[in-house]
């Protein structure tokens, strides 16, 4: 059964990326939430959502490296449906002692959720454009302390991700909205939509 799970989990990330790279190349990625790219999350968080009903967190040890690494990236690609993302962080914050989840990827998911509820993020994982045209963390709570709380979970210093995060938004096209405000504006009310802001 839990070959299964895996096969079905693997091939769902898989479609998820397939997807993702044939919107940016195209340009139509980055223009709001594609409805495409929305599908495909929508599609594979229902199938997630079955898998964490049979299986509790799909660690590694039931699902193999690969199989819980597909299932990390459709939970953390998983941003309509809030209560599946907060059922999955528990499910992982009660795997990382038994080794079948590990902290990097629940500061990732944390901090996404923290973002989306309109809250500060811990690890600056969550990036955004600033009123400067340059792709910035989103706000983080502590930001003298924050690459102490990065190197806890294997992150490297915030100027080091910074630069990468701008260099890959560069190699994808991806430039600043032509209005931060519009776009602010718009991504408030999909999370008012979306379950995440009351």
């Amino acid at each position: 059964m839990s070959d299964d799970w895996r096969a079905r989990l693997i091939a769902a990330a898989r479609r998820d990326i397939e997807t993702r790279a044939r919107l940016a190349q195209s340009g139509a990625l980055f223009g709001g939430y594609h409805p495409e790219m929305e599908a495909v999350h929508a599609e594979n968080a229902a199938l997630l959502a079955q898998a964490f009903d049979a299986l509790g967190w799909p660690g590694r040890g039931l699902i193999g490296d690969d199989g819980a690494s597909a299932a990390f990236l459709i939970l953390q690609h998983a941003i309509g449906h809030p209560d599946l993302q907060r059922r999955g962080l528990a499910l992982m914050l009660d795997a990382i002692p038994l080794g079948q989840a590990n902290a990097l990827d629940a500061a990732y998911l944390s901090d996404r959720i923290a973002i989306f509820e309109g809250g500060q993020q811990t690890f600056g994982t969550q990036f955004d454009w600033d009123a400067s045209g340059q792709l910035s963390p989103s706000p983080v709570r502590e930001p003298e302390t924050l690459d102490d709380r990065r190197a806890s979970v294997g992150l490297p210093p915030i100027a080091e991700t910074i630069a990468e995060m701008r260099a890959n938004a560069a190699a994808e096209g991806e430039t600043a909205p032509a209005d931060l405000a519009q776009r602010r504006a718009e991504f408030e009310a999909w999370a008012r939509r979306a379950g995440w802001r009351a």
